[in-house]
């Protein structure tokens, strides 16, 4: 199983929620494309969230110095991202792939973030409560929809909303996966308890 996931917008949960799923499948991960923060990324956090020792953490395509959208802060590097550059990498175990930002994130003149998501990914939605979270998430899923992409479902980021989540529930008939909560801090023994709470429904996907 191969499982992309996707932001409705910057700083949802795409990285806990990430390691998440790769702990509680004892996935593989990559993310193909790093934007800044190259001292410690996104897979340096990933790999110390996780408990298991059957992950393996594939190096990203592209580790781009500055933390800005990928097709800017390519440029700053003096490189264009090219897709046929974006190998994804050979495993027999399951696959999480991280994506940057939302959808449309633009990878260059012509690409977007959602034109990294082959047909056989499933994309996880990560959905995080804010003015305008009701829109950004309803647009993320009629975009994904209307390239026929499969979406295995929404993790719902931060503090309950149930008027905002419930709206969500019923304009998009989604999958709801789970809710990770606005907690204290982010370890180990914290992924690994809603790995163990989400993994009878990601098994399932």
């Amino acid at each position: 199983m191969k499982i992309f996931v996707t932001g409705i917008s910057t700083d949802v949960g795409k990285t806990v929620c990430s390691a998440i799923v790769t702990q509680a499948l004892q996935a593989d991960y990559w993310k193909p494309i790093q934007a800044g923060d190259l001292q410690f990324g996104d897979s340096d956090r990933v790999k110390q969230y996780l408990l298991n020792s059957k992950s393996v953490i594939h190096p990203n395509s592209y580790a781009l110095h500055t933390p800005a959208s990928p097709h800017f802060a390519a440029a700053i590097d003096n490189v264009t991202i090219r897709l046929s550059e974006i190998k994804e990498p050979e495993t027999t175990n399951h696959l999480v792939i991280e994506g940057a930002g939302g959808v449309f994130v633009p990878l260059n003149d012509t690409d977007c973030v959602i034109d990294l998501i082959q047909p056989d990914y499933k994309v996880i939605v990560v959905s995080r409560h804010y003015l305008g979270s009701i829109n950004h998430t309803l647009l993320t899923i009629e975009a994904l929809k209307n390239r026929n992409i499969e979406i295995a479902g929404i993790i719902f980021s931060g503090t309950e909303n149930v008027g905002t989540e419930s709206i969500i529930k019923s304009k998009t008939n989604v999958n709801v996966i789970g809710r990770i909560d606005e907690e204290p801090f982010f370890n180990e023994n914290v992924i690994a308890e809603y790995a163990d709470l989400f993994q009878e429904k990601l098994l399932l996907l």
